[in-house]
């Protein structure tokens, strides 16, 4: 009797969203027009900060699935998806148990960087689950994407400037970008920090930019160091009052930032009242 159904393809993926090679992995499996694909993404704890929020990593990684979601639907590709238990070989095989899963299509760091590599993830699953499986290394540190800019966005207070709207919007007109705007917040403004995120989120993609947004740590520098963990990004965006009212600017953020990275830092400072 000949099995009709869609082919199922399960796709893992974390850190590694934007990466081409991940989308040309599963376009060729799915070559029919006919498969079925599911996305997981296992959340990830951050290396900096003495407190894990665990909103911003929930935050993070539904951010990241949302983009592995919109690549795969530019690429053609169709495909349901949900963020999953911390540790991925778990969360395969919740999966895999949960649905009759094909293939499995893993997508990580090259193995210098890779801690699901340096846990022998890709062999463990090979042997225990007994599917198919196709690593596909994704290296966004050197490769990148021709077609798309990634840049971080760190903003507070301004996150709703004029200043910052018309620099990113200038940015969009030099190709297509992708902005990802971190907003480090005290855990009492908290609150008032996800709503400021949210106009300013809707102001930016009001405007015709494609942006994803979320809530980090207070620490500017901690909360830059961990999204540069959660997202491949090719530059940085850093937005402050002027230096007579920018707590970030007295801390040395910007210079601090650049030390630390080799990605061009831009900033932008707003000399207009931010909406509140």
């Amino acid at each position: 009797m000949t099995d009709d159904r869609a082919r199922r393809i399960l796709v893992v993926a974390n850190e590694t969203v934007g990466g081409s090679e991940l989308i040309d992995a599963v376009r060729r499996h799915a070559d029919d027009g006919r498969a079925s694909i599911r996305v997981i993404c296992p959340q990830n704890w951050p290396r900096h900060g003495n407190v894990i929020y665990e909103d911003s990593v929930l935050a993070a990684a539904r951010n990241r699935l949302t983009l592995t979601l919109s690549d795969l639907h530019e690429a053609g590709l169709e495909a349901p998806g949900e963020v999953v238990d911390p540790d991925p070989y778990t969360a395969i095989e919740d999966a895999v148990e949960a649905d009759h899963i094909d293939q499995i299509v893993i997508s990580t760091h090259p193995e210098t960087r890779s801690g699901w590599l340096r846990r022998d993830l890709v062999d463990r699953v090979e042997r225990d689950i007994g599917l198919p499986v196709e690593h596909v290394v994704v290296d966004l540190e050197s490769a990148g994407r021709k077609d798309l800019t990634s840049t971080l966005v760190v903003a507070n207070e301004t996150a709703g400037g004029e200043n910052l709207l018309d620099a990113l919007k200038a940015k969009s007109e030099d190709g297509r970008h992708r902005f990802i705007l971190i907003c480090p917040q005290n855990e009492d403004l908290r609150e008032r920090a996800h709503e400021r995120l949210e106009r300013a989120v809707d102001r930016l993609r009001d405007a015709g930019l494609e942006v994803v947004g979320q809530t980090m740590d207070p620490d500017p520098f901690t909360a830059i160091q961990n999204a540069l963990q959660y997202y491949a990004v090719d530059e940085i965006v850093i937005s402050t009052f002027p230096e007579t009212r920018s707590g970030w600017l007295r801390t040395d953020l910007v210079e601090r930032v650049r030390s630390a990275t080799a990605k061009p830092v831009e900033h932008v400072v707003a000399d207009e009242p931010v909406r509140a």
